[in-house]
């Protein structure tokens, strides 16, 4: 069997088998809890029985069944909760239905819901949307694993606590919510688009997901420059899908990709869209002008014929609204070293502290590219260290041997006569 069929299955399937249980028992702890058994069941029987054909149908009817079970303990000597316990397991089926398309929504806004503490909403929707475990948002949020762990639960019980959790906010209370929930989709297309483990290079599905989930969301709020920005900037950089991993399943960066590889069609829909926005205030402008930094890169015919003067406008608007955001004065000085050099680049950036292997790896191919090799492989080698992506590790380590200054050579002394 292989061995990472479970954490696979995990990592797949986790918050599609969740939206349908949540929406099957209207419970998103009892849904929750069915599932990690269920995913625990799998790593029991799976390395003597073999991973199923369908690992999702195997898990959700596996959920569906410990689901059942936990209702009918909580019916105990409760004739009416007992009967609609029945009920729905007769309804079971064997079936793994497609998501209907609200479902999913309905998870994110949940774990926005005003009810939940504002700074626990990410640590939710990291768990409910992104099926990570808790020691993974510990390490992700900065917080001891026990923290969490203590604050997830509280999270949980304020949301499942909340008396219209489960129905899709409108008027005053999608405001109050809407901004998390772009987040969290923003979020969930990043851990496909780049994932922080594991031996994939992009995960499509992910992306598309997160595509789709932004696509319901303009069908349903349709005109708002918010959503209809984030789905361009979705778009955009999903469009370039194919050509960012090579055969051999290594990264391919941006300047050496095969535009002929990206999807054009695609690319010119988003751009339709994108431009018809006016500029907005807060995130609305702020998802706008990263849609159009992505634009600018999407519609260059080469690298090299890159507008890039036209994204350092974009980068100076973003800079003073996101307030010097490290990770966007990082990639503005990225864009600034290929106008006016990396020295000087580096020289404006001034003191940024990474927070993450990807900041290490861009400040790396700065420091590289201003002449400092010595401090540039450090920077490649911390990134290394700290980055649990197997190819994009593999790329930092190679980066950083590339720098490495030739072995010295003495040649040996000459025999006396």
């Amino acid at each position: 069997m292989d061995e990472q069929a479970v954490e696979r299955a995990w990592r797949e399937h986790w918050s599609r088998l969740l939206a349908l249980l949540t929406a099957r028992f209207e419970r998103v702890d009892l849904a929750e809890d069915a599932l990690a058994e269920a995913f625990a069941t799998a790593a029991r029987r799976w390395p003597a029985d073999g991973t199923p054909s369908s690992p999702a149908a195997w898990l959700h009817r596996v959920a569906q069944r410990e689901a059942i079970d936990r209702l009918r303990s909580e019916a105990v000597g409760h004739r009416a909760l007992a009967r609609a316990a029945d009920l729905l397991a007769d309804r079971c089926s064997d079936e793994l239905p497609e998501v209907v398309d609200d479902e999913m929504l309905r998870l994110i806004f949940l774990a926005c819901h005003p009810q939940v503490p504002h700074h626990a909403q990410a640590a939710l929707a990291l768990r409910w949307v992104l099926g990570l475990r808790t020691e993974r948002i510990a390490g992700l949020l900065a917080v001891s694993t026990p923290t969490m762990a203590a604050r997830l639960t509280r999270a949980r019980q304020r949301a499942v606590a909340a008396p219209d959790g489960l129905s899709l906010p409108w008027g005053t209370t999608l405001d109050e919510r809407l901004a998390g929930a772009l987040r969290t989709i923003h979020l969930f297309f990043t851990s496909g688009y780049a994932p922080d483990e594991g031996d994939d290079v992009v995960r499509p599905s992910i992306c598309a997901e997160a595509v789709r989930l932004v696509a319901v969301l303009d069908d349903l709020l349709p005109g708002r420059t918010d959503i209809r920005a984030l789905r361009s900037l979705l778009e955009l950089q999903h469009a370039r899908r194919a050509a960012r991993v090579d055969a051999a399943g290594e990264l391919v960066l941006l300047a050496d990709q095969d535009r002929g590889r990206w999807r054009h069609d695609e690319i010119a829909t988003a751009m339709t869209r994108l431009l018809a926005l006016e500029p907005d205030t807060g995130l609305a402008e702020e998802l706008r002008l990263q849609a159009l930094i992505a634009g600018v890169h999407a519609i260059a015919p080469t690298e090299q014929e890159t507008d890039t003067r036209l994204l350092l406008v974009f980068y100076d608007r973003l800079c003073a609204l996101s307030g010097d955001d490290p990770v966007v004065r990082l990639n503005r000085a990225v864009v600034h070293a290929r106008v006016h050099g990396a020295r000087r680049a580096l020289a404006e950036l001034g003191e940024v502290e990474p927070r993450d292997h990807r900041m290490l790896g861009a400040l790396a191919e700065l420091t590289a590219d201003a002449g400092e090799s010595d401090r540039a492989r450090e920077l490649f080698g911390r990134a290394a260290a700290t980055c649990a992506c197997v190819p994009l590790r593999r790329h930092y380590r190679r980066r950083a041997g590339e720098l490495a200054p030739p072995p010295s050579f003495e040649p040996p002394p000459r025999a006396e006569d």
